[in-house]
């Protein structure tokens, strides 16, 4: 089972990220569950939603304690809020943020994992320019299938395109593409140093 833990604030669509990876793993013929944890329910509060999926039958309900992989939507809550808990050395991450690891305080940190496992994406710049907003969660998951393989680019580009019908959709399946690329081309770039 793989499991995914997504941090932001409310309004980011931290819920949304973590629903659509669901959607993603479930068309892959996959079983998949996605659910919320809120403190207070007011834009801008911290909100961590949780994804998992696998071959079997998920029968665990519990928050994620150990993820596989993080996506943090927004940086500000690097020094907020105990994001990492539960990161194994051999975890993802993937942080919305134009700004390099080292240059968000994380430099430390990311030493004891592998580096191409570690990233920083402008997914919300990304965004800005395919949807004229910094919304980055869908941007994210495009980041996402790049960084760890786990679902095909695919399957979340359906999710994405379910989830908002129309010009909104393909607006967010670009972003959501130009962010794969840009992680792909990252890792290439870490994996080869």
């Amino acid at each position: 089972m793989f499991e995914v833990r997504v941090h932001g604030r409310g309004g980011q669509g931290v819920v949304t990220a973590a629903e659509m990876l669901s959607v993603a793993a479930f068309d892959e013929g996959r079983h998949a569950q996605a659910f919320p944890s809120f403190g207070s329910e007011r834009m801008g509060a911290p909100v961590v939603s949780f994804c998992r999926f696998g071959d079997m039958p998920i029968r665990t309900r519990e928050p994620v304690a150990e993820p596989d992989a993080l996506i943090v939507q927004d940086p500000t809550l690097l020094h907020q809020v105990d994001l990492f808990n539960g990161l194994g050395p051999d975890g993802y991450l993937l942080i919305n943020s134009s700004r390099r690891l080292e240059e968000l305080g994380l430099g430390e940190f990311a030493a004891g994992f592998r580096p191409e496992r570690m990233l920083a994406v402008p997914a919300g710049e990304i965004a800005r320019e395919h949807l004229g907003r910094p919304l980055a969660n869908a941007a994210l998951l495009g980041g996402f299938a790049a960084l760890t393989g786990a679902l095909k680019l695919s399957s979340v580009l359906a999710a994405i395109r379910e989830r908002f019908p129309g010009r909104g959709g393909e607006a967010n399946v670009a972003a959501a593409e130009d962010c794969f690329s840009q992680v792909e081309e990252s890792v290439g770039r870490v994996s080869r140093a």
